[in-house]
């Protein structure tokens, strides 16, 4: 029986996802599933919702929760982290105001950029510190780390704990399926081939029944039948030949092309919508007290449908030895010739028995390499911030961060990341304070 440990459950609609993927497998169905949360409220109504969900499934795990990390993590076979430090308030509000005084415009502002910085800074030390714990009481566990952002907090892990991790997103099947529907097939007929960092990986081969795809999308865009909200990415497409996965509001905020205060007919061309991540939060936040009612409601039934999140097929893997390729984030060992060596890359992996084997894929197309490593200068310089306490390293991401460095001066970007580690105080290492 596996010990599942999940670690932010007062995520309560992802974990609840997550936990029906899993025990609908009938070998994970009796597995022993700890719930932990710092919020005792959300934690109670994700640990209702876990029990009723199992009453509808018809199974019987073990469920418990608990607000103590290592009581949670003890034993843990493996450990699905879906935390977010700070919050959408005060830290994602603090991370998009702050700037937006500078002139500076984000969109989702959680992976690279000035937001994915701050976000990383607040983040990785509460990720290290349960890692550490976990080296204590379960060394031998699997760590998947769902929470973004992603290649720097499973570089860290990877570079600074002897756990193992796998950094995990639904971006690459997620793209592939919206490809599959753009260009009219099944998306379980075609196959693929993705490589790069999370939210930019790029598609290598994309196929259907053997047929090259990549003239269809191309057709999409000169004969103008782009969806509104993908312009960013068949731009991409046209100019560098390969189609990236993470969605265009994200993307745009990755480079320099796109979002530009003194151009707001760019903005509109390509339909980016800023601010867009607090104006979700804002709507969830608006209706979540209609969700908790029917989610703890006797009579309301889940709607169950299994997604395609990695991170159930590869316990189900390890726990039943049944071989699979899935996609996730590891540490380049040579996997990607032409990125830099120990920085975290987006690849296959097979997964069975054995536990996770990344897929070698060699050099990318030297264009995609040169623009993914503009993101993984900002990735590596963060990292080595919060290992060595070094604020400087802090400036410097910012630095070289391709949108940032398009919009302000050194000097402007200096006195941003001034206001902004002082305006999150304590939810900053002391040492970058």
């Amino acid at each position: 029986m596996a010990k599942v440990t999940f670690l932010g459950a007062g995520s309560t609609v992802f974990a609840k996802q997550l936990l029906f993927d899993l025990l609908s497998f009938a070998e994970l169905a009796d597995s022993d599933i700890v719930l932990f949360d710092i919020d005792q409220e959300r934690l109670a109504l994700s640990e209702a919702v876990a029990r009723k969900l199992c009453v509808q499934m018809g199974v019987n795990p073990t469920i418990r929760a608990t607000l103590d990390a290592e009581r949670a993590l003890e034993g843990a076979d493996y450990v699905i982290n879906m935390i977010q430090v700070g919050g959408y308030r005060p830290c994602t509000v603090t991370d998009f105001e702050i700037p937006k005084r500078f002139g500076l415009r984000q969109t989702i502002g959680d992976t690279v950029g000035i937001g994915g910085i701050m976000r990383a800074l607040r983040t990785i030390p509460v990720v290290l510190n349960y890692c550490r714990i976990l080296e204590h009481v379960a060394p031998h566990a699997l760590f998947l780390n769902y929470t973004n952002p992603m290649a720097m907090i499973t570089m860290a892990i990877l570079r600074a704990t002897n756990i193992r991790a796998v950094g995990l997103c639904h971006s690459v099947f997620g793209t592939a399926r919206e490809l599959a529907h753009d260009v009219g097939v099944p998306f379980e007929e075609i196959n693929y081939l993705c490589a790069g960092i999370n939210h930019m990986a790029f598609f290598l081969k994309l196929e259907h029944r053997g047929k090259d795809l990549y003239p269809e999308l191309r057709r999409i865009y000169e004969e103008g039948r782009v969806p509104s909200h993908n312009r960013v990415r068949y731009e991409i497409l046209m100019h560098l030949g390969y189609f990236v996965t993470e969605s265009s509001e994200h993307f745009a905020e990755y480079c320099p092309y796109f979002i530009k205060r003194d151009r707001p007919d760019i903005i509109e061309r390509f339909n980016i919508p800023l601010d867009e991540y607090p104006r979700r939060c804002e709507e969830l936040l608006a209706s979540w007290e209609t969700l908790q009612k029917q989610l703890v409601d006797p009579s309301y039934q889940f709607d169950l449908v299994r997604s395609l999140e990695y991170g159930t097929y590869i316990i189900h893997s390890i726990e039943t030895h049944t071989p699979r390729v899935v996609y996730g984030n590891v540490l380049n060992t040579g996997l990607i010739s032409n990125l830099p060596e120990g920085c975290c890359v987006e690849l296959p992996l097979v997964v069975d028995r054995n536990g996770i084997q990344p897929v070698h894929v060699g050099p990318l197309p030297p264009q995609l390499a040169a623009l993914i490593r503009t993101n993984v200068n900002v990735q590596e310089l963060t990292v080595e911030a919060v290992l060595q306490g070094r604020r400087d390293h802090v400036y410097h991401a910012a630095m070289v961060d391709p949108h940032t460095a398009a919009e302000l001066t050194l000097d402007e970007i200096r006195a941003l990341v001034d206001a902004l580690l002082e305006a999150h105080g304590e939810w900053i290492p002391a040492s970058l304070r």
